[in-house]
């Protein structure tokens, strides 16, 4: 992921570089495909990342029955678990069509009839107005420019009493213009590594969900919780090398560990974290 402080990039495509990466990024992220949430501490990628799962479940309450939004769906292993662990019906949406294929794929070798997937737009999803109890965000929000349009769409689309909740990578401090020259190298690593990306406080996004109509209910800083995530990414790299390099390229594979290196040093000096939110209609 790169930031808008280092400038525009020369393509804002996320669903075709999604679509490039998809395969390897399953061999070094897992099948969540997202951070971990590495509390207690020790414990494996794979159970961090169910972890960090399991707090955005805490925050959404949902029942059975209930119809959920997975917005930005990824490889559909969310969407599938709400619908099997919890009864819900759930629409998972992303740009990417090898997504969609992919989340399909997952659903039907389950044999789930409550998840299924379509190719749209978190921030023009089109769909019709209090269609969903909930709202679900799981790192897909800083690909989205417009982070305003895509809470928007959120309140729109949710019942009263509806619920969002959201996790991403959040900015925690300003970057002054010099340290951006400095540093641009670094963000060029992870805008070529991630995609053109766009971080913003806790704050900004609480404004701004308060400007759409929704309330406020939680705001949680988790980056403390998330930091060991680069680590394990860097063990996968090892572990899954030779795979990885046939999907990506050993250059791909040498920018991949770096930009981990990277953002380590970034949540390290507080100019990068991670956040999870939770707001009501």
């Amino acid at each position: 992921m790169g930031t808008s402080d280092a400038g525009p990039s020369v393509s804002h495509q996320p669903d075709a570089h999604y679509d490039r990466v998809h395969e390897a990024w399953r061999l070094i992220l897992g099948e969540e495909f997202h951070y971990g949430y590495f509390r207690p501490e020790g414990i494996g990628l794979a159970d961090a990342a169910a972890a960090l799962t399991a707090q955005m479940l805490a925050r959404a309450e949902i029942q059975p029955g209930e119809r959920v939004l997975d917005i930005g769906c990824g490889t559909g292993h969310q969407s599938c678990k709400l619908a099997a662990e919890h009864g819900a019906q759930v629409l998972g949406i992303t740009t990417s069509g090898t997504g969609v294929a992919a989340a399909t794929a997952l659903a039907a070798s389950r044999g789930l009839d409550g998840a299924r997937f379509e190719q749209r737009d978190g921030t023009d999803n089109g769909l019709p107005d209090a269609s969903f109890d909930v709202t679900w965000a799981l790192e897909s929000s800083h690909l989205m420019r417009d982070r305003k349009a895509l809470l928007a769409e959120c309140a729109r689309v949710l019942v009263p009493g509806g619920r969002l909740v959201l996790c991403d990578i959040i900015s925690r401090r300003k970057i002054p213009f010099l340290e951006v020259r400095e540093r641009r190298e670094e963000f060029a690593l992870l805008r070529a590594v991630y995609g053109d990306a766009h971080m913003l406080p806790l704050d900004e996004y609480a404004a701004m969900l308060t400007e759409v109509g929704l309330t406020v209910d939680d705001l949680t800083d988790i980056s403390d919780e998330t930091l060991p995530t680069f680590a394990a990414w860097r063990a996968n790299c090892d572990e899954h090398a030779e795979e990885i390099t046939r999907l990506i390229g050993a250059d791909g594979l040498d920018e991949y560990v770096r930009s981990t290196e990277v953002l380590e040093a970034f949540w390290n000096d507080r100019t990068f974290g991670y956040g999870i939110l939770k707001a009501t209609k």
